[in-house]
């Protein structure tokens, strides 16, 4: 191995890793099929390197690429029969291409971006991860990549495949590498006590505890009403099984300029904050 090389590689990566999550409502157009907002995309990565974050793993969402089919198809359900095989390769097909708009818009702001595709490391069970062969993407924070993973198609051991959420992703990573941080861009400013889109009385939560979000969450789940806080329930759902590690977790609005750079620089931003008390 080059000498060059070799004095690229950190002793551990463990403890100073920060995940970023892009969702795919912020990089994708998702009432349309296939429409990337380059714009957004362009920017965000910009925000990225400007932040200048020694370790980072981004993970984006779907949107209109992936959740359309998924749904329709009932991929995330499993193998029910034989015409849903080429939905879940296009489903694939079209996250790799969406991951490669977001690596490429990394790479031209300089950062050493590297696309990881989630159906080649993780086999699910259920549609839980239960195998992640995470060696590839340690080696490359240790020479000094930003990995880059989504929500993909990817096999299980009990339904023959299913949808692996960008969101279980991020859980599972943040565990994996001990984060410091964890950062959710969405398209909402945080976390709300209802829909900011469609309630007026709706009101930020800026900070919020592991018991407290818990309590939430049994709140939503008694009213019946899963979507009460936006689309947000699969989310903070996620969110409470990786704060049970001491991660500090952060939901930002992405759409808006400056907050993901803020957010990775700790400098204040409306937002919500999740601790573990």
């Amino acid at each position: 191995m080059p000498e060059e090389l070799q004095m690229k590689f950190k002793d551990d990566t463990k403890g100073k890793t920060i995940v970023l999550k892009l969702g795919g409502s912020v990089i994708t157009n998702k009432k349309k099929l296939m429409v990337p907002k380059l714009k957004v995309i362009n920017r965000l990565a910009k925000e990225i390197a400007d932040a200048n974050i020694e370790q980072l793993i981004v993970v984006h969402g779907g949107g209109g690429f992936g959740h359309p089919w998924a749904k329709q198809y009932k991929i995330k359900e499993g193998y029910k029969y034989p015409s849903q095989v080429e939905w879940f390769t296009r489903i694939h097909q079209a996250m790799l291409e969406l991951n490669k708009l977001v690596v490429d818009a990394l790479i031209r702001n300089n950062i050493a971006a590297f696309s990881v595709s989630p159906s080649s490391c993780i086999i699910t069970k259920a549609g839980r991860i239960q195998v992640f062969y995470d060696s590839a993407i340690v080696r490359l924070l240790e020479i000094g990549f930003v990995p880059v993973l989504f929500g993909d198609a990817v096999v299980d051991n009990e339904l023959g495949f299913t949808i692996l959420s960008g969101d279980q992703l991020v859980t599972a990573l943040s565990a994996k590498f001990n984060a410091s941080r964890v950062i959710f861009g969405v398209d909402v400013d945080g976390l709300f006590t209802a829909d900011p889109k469609t309630s007026k009385r709706a009101q930020l939560i800026r900070n919020i505890t592991l018991p407290e979000l818990k309590a939430l969450i049994q709140s939503i789940e008694q009213a019946k009403a899963t979507d009460v806080t936006g689309g947000m329930f699969g989310k903070i759902f996620e969110l409470m099984v990786a704060i049970d590690v001491p991660i500090k977790t952060i939901i930002v609005n992405a759409t808006k300029e400056g907050n993901i750079y803020k957010a990775l620089r700790e400098e204040r931003v409306i937002g919500t904050v999740i601790e573990k008390e």
